[in-house]
Order: C-alpha cells, then structure tokens, then sequence
C-alpha cells in the first residue's frame, strides 16, 4: 500500500463519517476468520469502519496496525473503539485528490 499523503487520509477521515461498522472484532480478538471478513469488505468497499470490543487502547492500536500489515491496508482513523481502514481495489471507487 503506498503512503497516503495528509490531504488523502483527510479526505477518507470525513468521507467514513456516514460509514457503519461492517466488522466487529469481539473478545476472541483477531482471529483468521475476522481477517477473512475484513478482507472481503475491503474488497467490496475499499474503506471500511470496524467496531472494537475490549477496554484496553493498546490493544486496538495494535490490532489496527496488525489488520493493516496483514492486509496491506492504510490505517485512517482510530477513534474509541472504531477503526478506520482503506485499501484500494484493483478498479477503485473512491478517487482519492492529489496531493
């Protein structure tokens, strides 16, 4: 996944305002199967919101960077227990400006 610049991450922070959580990761925490969905609405939907459960800001900081490393992803947003990521599918949707 190539960097986004602050201007595109902006733009893709205000464009998942309206989004709901496709993905919610439970007590199991980050399992193969949560990846394999994540990976499917990405597909689908190139930015996606995900609902965190658990207390711990540590946790879902690292799962953040896990998902993204895994999934060659971009990290967007984390926000209480909400996770913002993008990818972009081969004939994307969202046109992201220039920097």
């Amino acid at each position: 996944m190539p960097a986004l610049s602050s201007r595109q991450v902006r733009f893709l922070r205000s464009a998942s305002h309206g989004l709901s959580p496709v993905v919610m990761i439970g007590h199991n925490g980050l399992t193969q199967a949560v990846l394999n969905e994540i990976n499917r609405n990405l597909d689908a939907h190139e930015l996606i919101k995900i609902k965190v459960m658990g207390d711990s800001r540590t946790a879902r900081v690292n799962m953040l960077y896990d998902i993204c490393e895994k999934l060659d992803a971009a990290p967007i947003h984390h926000i209480g227990r909400q996770l913002v990521i993008y990818r972009p599918a081969k004939k994307p949707k969202i046109v992201l400006p220039q920097n």
